[in-house]
């Protein structure tokens, strides 16, 4: 079985909390022999898997099998073409690793994308836009990392694709087994 979910903000991507009342996978409803393949942070929204098939783990997580995840990134200030082309470029030094060529562009129009709950921070003073990112390795927290490296903090990261998988109208909180299509489209 393999199942993708749309993980809301403010939930763990696993089944127990570390602290008492943290909000879980739990309260989904998921079938009892499934577990999340890869993570988003408590503060990150959007696609996840979870399955009980071991070779999708391989996979989909071993680096070497490096496949795409695209995110949506409300970023503070603006960023340039010199910055986006920084980034896209890798070798951003994060705290001893080295980040791997990427994707990166601005998105104007900014995404439709629901409003958050709670709401990003507004400054008037400071604007900020969407960027997209597109990696192909997940290290921890690493699209907040690379974004502050070059000076644009996040301020809402919404993973959106895995592969040819899109999170599209897919309604947060929701989850729904992968036809073999979505499968191959991984």
């Amino acid at each position: 079985m393999l199942i993708a979910f749309h993980k809301p903000y403010g939930v763990l991507s696993q089944f127990t909390p570390d602290h008492p009342g943290q909000r879980t996978l739990a309260e989904f409803g998921f079938p009892k022999d499934v577990f999340p393949i890869g993570r988003l942070d408590q503060d990150s929204e959007g696609l996840i898997l979870l399955g009980n098939e071991r070779e999708w783990v391989k996979r989909l997580l071993e680096p070497r099998h490096g496949h795409p995840r695209t995110y949506h990134v409300q970023v503070e200030g603006v960023p340039g073409q010199e910055v986006l082309a920084r980034v896209a470029r890798g070798g951003l030094d994060l705290k001893g690793h080295r980040t791997l060529p990427c994707q990166a562009r601005r998105l104007d129009p900014a995404p439709n994308h629901p409003p958050r709950d709670p709401p990003v921070r507004f400054r008037k003073s400071v604007p900020d836009c969407w960027i997209e990112l597109v990696l192909t390795e997940g290290k921890n927290r690493q699209v907040r990392r690379m974004t502050a490296a070059v000076g644009h903090p996040t301020l809402r990261l919404i993973r959106v694709a895995i592969g040819g998988l899109h999170l599209k109208t897919f309604p947060q909180g929701t989850w729904r087994e992968l036809s073999q299509a979505e499968r191959r489209a991984l």
